[in-house]
């Protein structure tokens, strides 16, 4: 009897928006963005059975927050792919969930993107293969920079992305206070705030020249460059969820912490230091403070082979 494929195991670490411009409304109800992304070395693990039937199993500390496993970006990615290649083989998917859901950490996309490159060698297909690109876009606007996880602009509403840009790795904390925060609230709140203040929605940030095309940015220098940018969600999100206002108060009073910022729609917020030692010295000090608060001492850039 012949064996059939082995096991297969992805990481699907979890995402981080260090700048995020929102540019202008589109036709088609989204908006044009300009974020850099990074990747953390803690993530979610998914792991594929392809001798099984396609489905997915769920366990983790954030398993509960998953909801159903048919609604999984997992399966859709999956099924998406299946649509346009003909005898795909799956599998089962087993997924152990540490990221939080909904937290501005790209969780479920970077499983998706996890999932994709999976059944992607399972089948000999190359992640650049337009298949896989196409079937990442029609999962979701974070799931075509997951695939590749290294630290890209990516712009329009997702799908373009840069190549990857050589930056130094950052020793971070990362922090949510358990609140939810809607997409939907804070791109409507952003929208309120710029039209009563009459301020334009930016096409290009003009801090990420530099990162863009410099050969590798020194610490310093990639601090002074995301000082200089933003991310356009933070205010209306502190406006609306005050819990987010209060993490990232509680991160600038750290006498290490070089930047602090939400990542992407939040409500996860980050913190940026020196050296590791400053970075789980800081996880400490918060934990112990808010032991109500999730916090996660971690290292971001492009993100680490596991398995």
């Amino acid at each position: 009897m012949t064996a059939g494929p082995a096991e297969r195991t992805a990481f699907a670490p979890a995402k981080v928006n260090l700048t995020l411009r929102i540019g202008r409304k589109r036709p088609d109800g989204y908006h044009d963005l300009e974020s850099l992304v990074v990747f953390a070395d803690f993530g979610d693990t998914l792991r594929l059975t392809p001798s099984a039937p396609l489905g997915l199993t769920v366990e983790g500390p954030t398993a509960a927050q998953a909801g159903p496993a048919d609604d999984n970006l997992v399966i859709k990615a999956v099924r998406a792919l299946e649509a346009q290649t003909a005898d795909l083989r799956t599998g089962h998917f087993h997924l152990s969930k540490s990221t939080p859901v909904a937290a501005g950490l790209g969780g479920g996309s970077s499983d998706a993107a996890a999932a994709l490159r999976l059944v992607a060698g399972l089948n000999g297909m190359a992640l650049q293969d337009h298949r896989v690109l196409s079937a990442a876009r029609a999962t979701g606007a974070d799931v075509p920079v997951c695939v590749e996880p290294v630290p890209r602009f990516m712009r329009g509403i997702g799908e373009i992305l840069s190549a990857e840009i050589r930056l130094p790795r950052l020793a971070a904390v990362l922090v949510n206070a358990g609140v939810p925060v809607p997409t939907a609230s804070v791109f409507r709140a952003l929208a309120e705030a710029r039209k009563t203040a009459g301020t334009p929605a930016i096409d290009q940030d003009p801090a990420s020249h530099d990162v863009e095309t410099a050969a590798q940015p020194t610490f310093d220098a990639l601090m002074a460059s995301l000082a200089a940018s933003a991310n356009d969600l933070e205010a209306p999100a502190v406006t609306l969820f005050p819990a987010v206002g209060a993490v990232l108060d509680a991160m600038r009073a750290l006498p290490s912490c070089r930047l602090t910022r939400m990542s992407g729609s939040g409500g996860t917020c980050f913190g940026l230091f020196e050296t590791a030692d400053d970075a789980t010295d800081a996880a400490a000090r918060l934990r112990h403070a808010h032991p109500d608060w999730w916090v996660q001492a971690t290292m971001l850039g492009a993100a680490p082979e596991k398995s």
